[in-house]
């Protein structure tokens, strides 16, 4: 496929993502709960990723472009290419979200943002009060299992046809883990394309952890996967 196909669809697929996963969090979530919210994240990459997977790959996520180009799988150019497309896709995504709450005369409120500690969530319902530290090791290590499925379903060596749906249950359940500690990230195009939009003024000041960790986890999953399948 060529370069802009690529750009294209991890552009549209990330905007699906995040709609999909965080527009039911924002427009649903009181009646879904976490487990709904959980779902539809797991339930978007699994669509996705036969949806569009064999254009780009599905990566819908920068940490995961990283870890696949950590481990020897992508070009530094493309890796670029596909971290712009993500975080513009997150964006775009984020801001029909904050329009469409408008349009029914809701508040933006954290608009499914992610953070931690009790002043972030201030003492909403299921949210633990969670460190930073706490919340950074979190996110590192969901980061890296995620990526050692990814890496190990989409291997050449792996059975065939049925990695979307191996990543799609895999992220499930990381959202069922880390909701209520983190709101879970694991994806930094995730974290900015809400973050940038949300009236939580926390928001902005804690987005970084959401981008460091995730990808600290994903270059770790990566030189452990080649550690590990080394011949």
């Amino acid at each position: 496929m060529k370069t802009g196909q690529k750009f294209t669809a991890e552009l549209i697929g990330t905007f699906v993502l995040v709609l999909g996963g965080c527009g039911t969090a924002v427009f649903a979530g009181g009646s879904v709960g976490f487990l709904g919210v959980a779902l539809a994240f797991g339930l978007t990459i699994v669509a996705m990723a036969y949806g569009i997977g064999n254009i780009s790959g599905a990566h819908l996520n920068p940490a995961v472009s990283l870890g696949i180009f950590c481990a020897g799988r992508m070009k530094a150019k493309e890796l670029g290419i596909y971290v712009l497309a993500q975080v513009i896709g997150g964006i775009l995504a984020g801001a029909l979200i904050a329009y469409i709450v408008g349009q029914y005369g809701g508040e933006r409120g954290t608009l499914a943002a992610n953070g931690y500690g009790q002043e972030f969530y201030q003492q909403a319902a299921g949210y633990l009060n969670l460190s930073a530290a706490g919340a950074f090791v979190i996110e590192l290590v969901l980061t890296f299992v995620f990526l050692i499925v990814i890496l190990g379903v989409t291997d050449s060596s792996s059975v065939k046809g049925f990695p979307g749906l191996a990543i799609g249950l895999t992220l499930t359940l990381i959202h069922l883990i880390s909701i209520p500690l983190t709101n879970t990230s694991v994806n930094p195009a995730r974290s900015i394309g809400v973050g940038v939009f949300s009236d939580n003024a926390l928001a902005l000041p804690q987005l970084w952890l959401f981008i460091v960790a995730p990808c600290v986890g994903a270059v770790l999953a990566a030189a452990v996967y080649n550690y590990l399948v080394k011949k």
